[in-house]
């Protein structure tokens, strides 16, 4: 099994010029914890995770009165105003050294990677542009869905890509908080979605799919949904 078969394609960005309270109204909103920094042509320049600014914050104030735990948690206007007076671009916290994966990089030298790097993430890159995003729990869907002596093919890539277009454009379902792994035509679905109703349809979705031969749906149902990556 390869990136291809596991990454979130939809993937929420920042451009260098991004302020840094858009990136954190991105996060909360996409229930995300990383934004890649992309040029015009889709070229990754950087990342800035939650990471960076829990940095920029302990540098800068009292550890005991964090704004990003506040607004992690609560979202408070407080926090919002806080970093906008504070505010800088994406281009000045960013982290520039980002390491990235192409489609076919197989899971266990993505699982390498992100040991040997201590990262929780790794962008997915084709012809020098951003087509994905692999994170750590994309991993682990991968790998309890792998069969022994198994691996993606074409058809269960194209079979992975028909049902996340079904869930996300008919069924209004967030890719940053799903994931579907295919594996020899058996559909897993992983994440969690807002209510019962969506975690049946979606289920519908993968099961009307042609070429799936079985669906295990696992997705969980929470109105405070945990992003992909």
């Amino acid at each position: 099994m390869h990136a291809a078969e596991i990454m979130t394609r939809d993937v929420i960005t920042a451009t260098p010029q991004t302020e840094v309270r858009e990136i954190v109204e991105l996060m909360l909103k996409n229930h995300i914890s990383a934004v890649p920094v992309v040029d015009a042509a889709g070229k990754v320049l950087g990342m800035v995770s939650e990471g960076d600014l829990m940095r920029r914050v302990e540098n800068k104030t009292d550890r005991r009165d964090s704004w990003w735990l506040k607004a992690l948690f609560t979202a408070s206007n407080d926090a919002g105003t806080y970093v906008k007076s504070h505010g800088r671009r994406a281009e000045d916290v960013m982290t520039r050294d980002v390491i990235t994966i192409s489609e076919d990089t197989p899971l266990y030298k993505i699982a390498q990677m992100l040991e040997k790097h201590h990262i929780k993430r790794a962008p997915v890159v084709k012809d020098g542009k951003l087509v994905g995003i692999v994170s750590r729990s994309n991993l682990l869907h991968g790998f309890s869905t792998m069969q022994q002596d198994a691996g993606g093919t074409a058809d269960d890539r194209s079979i992975r890509e028909k049902i996340i277009n079904e869930m996300t454009n008919k069924l209004d379902i967030s890719e940053s908080t799903t994931n579907v792994v295919v594996v020899d035509g058996v559909v897993t679905l992983w994440g969690l979605v807002d209510s019962e109703i969506k975690k049946k349809a979606a289920g519908v979705a993968a099961e009307t799919a042609a070429g799936v031969k079985e669906v295990h749906n696992n997705l969980g149902v929470s109105p405070s949904q945990i992003g992909a990556y």
